[in-house]
């Protein structure tokens, strides 16, 4: 070992390695979704670390038992999780963990939602109904969350109030419009779940 290099080795982690700074609050956040409705990329887009991914390339395994309808170009998935950082004030870093979108990594989602304090939940307006499962799954386990839908370029629009009838969603649960490859618009849907899990606790404090 080159003994000049010591006080490197001493000066202890980077800026970037540091999970929270002093007096922060860190909060999970959980991004879930359907396959292929842009967890992946709107974790990446927003982290403000290098994310985490556990994306692997899709084998002929799996002809036959995962149902992507929609999805024909896409060679990858998520096999576990995605990890990234973003903090939204000095006070406040939020934790993201993406979920894997196909079904039969979805026993993954129990760890993964241990202690999240919320969700987000994309959707693609092309194939809104990969997230009917999704959506009852968090108010089975009484998830707070909001609903993001990702413009895609071809993707149909639709009036909010379809969109609220075809997720059977109550008009208490936020309905926003983001562009998971576009950090600001994706920090946008963040702040408004942020919003939100405030206006719940003020409910149940009331």
């Amino acid at each position: 070992m080159d003994y000049a290099d010591s006080d490197a080795l001493m000066a202890g982690p980077r800026d970037t390695d540091v999970l929270l700074a002093h007096g922060a609050r860190g909060v999970k956040v959980v991004v879930v979704g359907g396959f292929g409705v842009g967890k992946t990329t709107m974790v990446g887009a927003v982290s403000e670390i290098p994310p985490l991914t556990t994306e692997e390339t899709m084998t002929q395994a799996g002809v036959g038992i995962d149902h992507n309808p929609g999805t024909a170009s896409k060679n990858t998935t998520t096999v576990a999780m995605d990890f990234g950082r973003i903090s939204i004030s000095q006070e406040l870093v939020l934790y993201l963990f993406g979920t894997p979108g196909q079904e039969r990594f979805w026993f993954l989602w129990n760890g993964i939602f241990e202690g999240a304090l919320g969700a987000v939940v994309l959707v693609d307006t092309r194939r809104v109904e990969v997230c009917f499962e999704v959506v009852t799954r968090l108010e089975d386990r009484r998830v707070p969350f909001i609903v993001a839908v990702n413009a895609f370029p071809d993707a149909p629009e639709y009036p909010e109030e379809e969109l609220r009838t075809a997720l059977a969603l109550s008009e208490s649960v936020p309905l926003v419009t983001c562009d998971a490859r576009d950090r600001a618009s994706c920090r946008d849907a963040l702040l408004s779940l942020m919003v939100y899990l405030c206006t719940l606790a003020a409910q149940e404090t009331a």
